[in-house]
């Protein structure tokens, strides 16, 4: 049975750093790309970054680049989401989602998505 779960979420000042893991279980990690979403309330869910099966593609959403970091270590079944510099937008509950067919172009859309984790909260606030 394929398992998603998010930890490393927190409260943190704006400015801070909180670093989000992915633990996988239940298939084969190495043929799945991972992506990381968030959603605040009343918003849409969106793609935050996504990172291919090998770890050689990455991609980000403009609002977290220069900030945000992608990575995965495939022998601990897991994807980090290293966030740097945050900011009271960045507040929401974040997720990470698995897929075995990662696009070129549209790596952040959830629909590209079909397994979930149940979600971390992030807030960032003084």
């Amino acid at each position: 049975q394929l398992q998603l779960v998010e930890s490393g979420g927190g409260l943190v000042q704006p400015g801070g750093s909180l670093r989000l893991s992915c633990a996988a279980s239940g298939f084969t990690f190495d043929y799945y790309a991972i992506g990381w979403f968030r959603q605040a309330p009343g918003k849409e869910r969106e793609g935050v970054s996504c990172i291919s099966s090998t770890g050689g593609r990455t991609n980000y959403v403009d609002s977290v680049k220069g900030r945000f970091t992608i990575s995965r270590d495939n022998a601990m079944n897991a994807v980090y989401l290293q966030m740097n510099s945050l900011k009271p937008e960045d507040t929401a509950v974040y997720y990470c989602a698995a897929t075995l067919i990662l696009p070129n172009t549209d790596g952040l859309r959830k629909e590209v998505y079909p397994y979930w984790g149940q979600g971390t909260q992030v807030t960032v606030s003084s």
